[in-house]
């Protein structure tokens, strides 16, 4: 951890947690070989980290994990989330990102149309508080994304501000490689 900033809710370890919290973060540990502190803090609420966990599977499979990463960074970066930011670079590398295309996910921007369509249609949720225009519809639209991919953007805007949010009253120590946030476009 690059920070010396203090958590405000102590990660729970995997050795420590019981019942239902150490179900849930066995089979995070099993699934990806380590268990983030995002979860080990929200493991303080199995339901709350249960949530999180279902909504995360069951909506991963419409967009690419790439665009995924790629609506987090922006979001994490928009809502200063510095856990966030720095996990899903990680992530966003492991699915193949150039350094150039992470970079630019923080400011909402991609070299792909199609991306960047979508994480300008990302950042009008966050600045509008979901209240986007007929017109920000139609342009999404015209991009080429349905009424199942727009559903979809929308889940994980707010999946991801929930854990930005999480992150950011907790201080979750941040057990990725530290990014900077970066001023909003």
């Amino acid at each position: 951890m690059v920070s010396n900033i203090m958590s405000r809710i102590n990660a729970i370890t995997n050795e420590d947690a019981t019942g239902m919290a150490k179900s849930l973060l066995d089979a995070v540990q099993a699934k990806l070989g380590m268990t983030p502190n995002l979860m080990k803090t929200m493991a303080h609420s199995p339901e709350a980290l249960q949530g999180y966990l279902a909504l995360n599977e069951s909506i991963g499979s419409t967009l690419t994990a790439e665009l995924r990463a790629q609506i987090a960074i922006a979001v994490a970066n928009a809502n200063g989330c510095r856990y966030c930011l720095s996990a899903h670079t990680a992530i966003g590398k492991m699915a193949g990102l150039s350094d150039e295309e992470l970079s630019r996910a923080r400011n909402a921007d991609a070299m792909d149309a199609k991306a960047k369509a979508v994480l300008g249609f990302a950042s009008k949720i966050i600045r509008e508080r979901g209240s986007v225009s007929d017109e920000d519809l139609r342009e999404i639209r015209s991009a080429g994304f349905g009424d199942k991919e727009i559903t979809e953007i929308v889940a994980h805007v707010a999946l991801n501000t929930l854990t930005n949010y999480f992150n950011n009253v907790a201080r979750t120590e941040i057990d990725f490689p530290e990014i900077a946030l970066t001023a909003a476009a």
